[in-house]
């Protein structure tokens, strides 16, 4: 009877979020707990089992709101700025420069994870070399999407955060196995970008023109750059990444300890960290608040034992020898499956039931969560109707969404083959 309680649980959840019945905040804590008082559980059982679920998503609920806090500080003070420069100094009006320089400077500035900051500063420094130049604006949108979804494997974004909550795990062991695909996976995306760009430059041919980046600061970002203090922030992230990517420290405490230095050496006056704090105060809290709302989701399932029992109806079902061909299955329609599921329906609703199936056939149910990132709203987000951001990313591309799903989806479904089969050959995954 437990797993018909999980099933109905996620079916309504699935149901009131894509139907926009309930905020996915509301959909979280609300379903899972009415559902355990029709299933017979007490007011104090809940509790229990929702605080348990708040327990085990807390370190990654610090690490995402602290990760975000110390990429937009990175963002606000420039430092990517210099090499902004340097890549549209670079093209010199070569289309074939432009669109690569587009992919390079995207992978870059998607290091905090963040597809809206992304898709704002890259469009907003490159539509109008596009426009200039006469290149088709698909491909800006196209290589933009591209070069955003293997970078979006990185442990703080959020689909990276939702599927370690999820599996109760840390970036060692969710991201670190995957970097190889991750690579090859950004090699691909500069390889389809030489493809356009000598398409575009055989068409159009070189025009010579010049652009300066800084004109197009507004008063606001100007007077939060730091361009003195450059060199200390590039020394701090490559510290800092080396140190995630080593596991010397807990990357939750890692970022509460980087965020705030970070704070202190760029904006030394308390009214300054203030405003800096202020300005990405509603971006941290509304990403942070779905996590530990996930919690208490998760928390009731795996508790309650509602994914257990729903993982050995579907062992029944799946042949033994066959259990090894679910993580690769997964990674293969993880990124057409963006269209189809909200990343919370699909890492919240989907992933436990994979998860805990591979696990009662002897199959590491992390692989389910490394397979699903190969493609599920990292490489798919961009091109999916169902996040907001991808309507920021046509909208300011001033494209259709029809025709940026139609000219770039057989190259993006292209780098989630790509990285699955990288993952295969490096053991991130296993048939």
């Amino acid at each position: 009877m437990l797993a018909v309680y999980g099933v109905v649980t996620i079916i309504i959840f699935l149901v009131v979020i894509m139907t926009k019945r309930l905020s996915v905040i509301t959909a979280l804590v609300l379903v899972p707990v009415i559902i355990a008082f029709v299933a017979g559980f007490s007011y104090k059982e809940i509790g229990a089992m929702s605080l348990a679920g708040i327990k085990q998503v807390a370190p990654t609920g610090i690490l995402l709101m602290f990760a975000v806090l110390y990429f937009s500080v990175m963002l606000d003070v420039g430092l990517f700025d210099p090499v902004i420069a340097i890549i549209v100094r670079s093209v010199k009006g070569d289309p074939l420069k432009v669109i690569v320089g587009t992919a390079v400077l995207t992978m870059l500035v998607h290091l905090d994870g963040d597809g809206t900051a992304t898709f704002m500063i890259v469009l907003s420094t490159f539509l109008p070399i596009y426009k200039r130049l006469g290149i088709n604006r698909l491909i800006l949108a196209g290589i933009v999407a591209l070069s955003v979804g293997p970078m979006h494997l990185v442990p703080w974004s959020g689909t990276s955060v939702r599927a370690m909550s999820t599996l109760n795990t840390d970036a060692v062991h969710m991201f670190n196995p995957n970097i190889p695909a991750m690579l090859g996976g950004l090699v691909w995306v500069l390889f389809v970008a030489y493809i356009f760009g000598k398409r575009e430059r055989k068409r159009i041919g070189i025009i010579q023109f010049d652009y300066e980046h800084r004109e197009n600061l507004t008063e606001d970002q100007k007077a939060l750059r730091r361009p003195k203090l450059i060199l200390i922030n590039a020394i701090l992230t490559i510290s800092l990444i080396t140190a995630l990517l080593i596991g010397v420290v807990p990357a939750p405490v890692l970022f509460v300890i980087a965020a705030v230095v970070a704070l202190m050496i760029n904006y030394n006056k308390l009214p300054d960290q203030q405003k800096v704090l202020k300005a990405h105060a509603s971006n941290i809290f509304l990403v942070s608040s779905l996590i530990f709302a996930a919690g208490v989701y998760s928390g009731i399932l795996t508790e309650s034992k509602m994914i257990a029992a729903m993982a050995s109806g579907l062992v029944n079902l799946i042949p033994k020898e066959h259990a090894s061909f679910i993580p690769v299955l997964t990674a293969i329609i993880s990124m057409p499956a963006s269209i189809l599921f909200t990343p919370d329906a699909y890492y919240f609703g989907v992933v436990p039931v994979l998860s805990h199936t591979c696990s009662q056939l002897g199959v590491d149910p992390l692989e389910i969560g490394r397979a699903s990132l190969l493609g599920q709203m990292t490489v798919g987000f961009p091109l999916s109707p169902l996040t907001a951001s991808t309507f920021l990313l046509i909208g300011l591309a001033e494209v259709e969404l029809g025709d940026h799903q139609k000219f770039i989806f057989k190259w993006a479904w292209g780098t989630t083959i790509v990285m699955t089969i990288i993952a295969l050959l490096t053991g991130s995954i296993h048939i």
